[in-house]
């Protein structure tokens, strides 16, 4: 009852609107920034300014009403993230289970719940945006368009130009880097 009030009250000051996916960005863009270093050593202020911004770039046209019916960021993180969350906390309660069965069983199937969870949020998020691309298997690929596919084309051509001049003389293949990087990610330091 507590929370409810507080919620309702909160409300029409822009709480859920406004505070929390602002909040949202600005600590996931300025945890990134600060994480991989972008700007250099020691650039605390610099990863706030640009996380406040982007933060702000975020919110401000939903209250400018200027993102278009159907494409507001805003109203998308709300619909989604409560069923993310409930994907995250069907993957924790998962690992516990496999917990109680022994490290090796839940160490060996960690690549597979990482799997679903993506395909989940990816999911999640397809059918909560605009293009709604699962209403039916008819209708999946019905946004693709010519345009679309010329698009994809033109930024393959250009990464692999930028890959190709800038890549380190007698390095390792990238891919087979990214594959590696990518099994790192899921690997308990």
């Amino acid at each position: 009852m507590v929370f409810e009030n507080f919620v309702t009250w909160f409300q029409p000051y822009g709480f859920l609107d406004f505070l929390l996916p602002f909040l949202l960005v600005f600590v996931i863009v300025f945890a990134v920034l600060q994480k991989t270093e972008i700007l250099g050593k020691g650039k605390k202020n610099f990863n706030v300014i640009i996380a406040l911004v982007l933060g702000l770039l975020f919110v401000a046209p939903h209250f400018a009403g200027t993102y278009p019916l159907g494409y507001d960021p805003v109203l998308l993180i709300n619909e989604a993230l409560p069923s993310i969350s409930l994907v995250a906390i069907a993957a924790v309660m998962l690992l516990i289970l496999m917990g109680i069965f022994g490290g090796d069983f839940a160490k060996s199937a960690m690549p597979f719940i990482a799997i679903a969870s993506i395909v989940f949020v990816v999911y999640i998020f397809g059918s909560t945006t605009a293009l709604n691309l699962w209403n039916s298997p008819s209708n999946a690929f019905s946004w693709w368009t010519p345009e679309i596919t010329e698009l994809l084309i033109i930024v393959l051509v250009f990464g692999l130009i930028i890959y190709f001049v800038t890549k380190e003389p007698g390095s390792k293949t990238a891919g087979v880097e990214a594959v590696k990087s990518i099994g790192k990610l899921f690997e308990k330091k």
